[in-house]
């Protein structure tokens, strides 16, 4: 069964996010703050997901809206409260993870995609301090 014309899809590829953003839309990040500290797309809002919906209010309903986490589970829950708001939400396939597998920037320059675990990530910190070390 083919997509309606008028039932926009619930996500979209690294690529579709970029051209999408660039365009206006909106990126929402909704990864714990360990995580946007590490690496994060240029232009995004930070709201870590369980604000999402007390926190909608910082969010135009008036543009597009692409929601973002480490590998998409998070972003694909989000997006599907806002669009029960009304929002015109949609989150990234594969989320951070992909983006940077299919060579999209993040900031800082040498930003990366951590761990969601707080633990796994300041391991992951340490490490890099150390491999620059030398």
């Amino acid at each position: 069964m083919s997509e309606e014309p008028d039932q926009a899809p619930e996500e979209l590829t690294p690529q579709e996010a970029s051209e999408r953003a660039a365009a206006g839309a909106q990126l929402i990040d909704v990864r714990s703050d360990h995580e946007w500290e590490a690496g994060r797309i240029a232009g995004a809002t930070h709201i870590v997901f369980d604000e999402v919906g007390e926190r909608a209010g910082d969010i135009d309903p008036e543009r597009p809206v692409i929601l973002y986490c480490r590998g998409g589970n998070r972003s694909a829950a989000a997006a599907a409260v806002l669009r029960s708001a009304g929002y015109d939400a949609v989150h990234v396939e594969g989320g951070l993870t992909a983006w940077t597998e299919a060579g999209l920037p993040l900031e800082p320059e040498d930003g990366y995609v951590a761990e969601s675990g707080e633990a796994a990530a300041v391991l992951e910190a340490r490490r890099r301090a150390g491999a620059g070390q030398g």
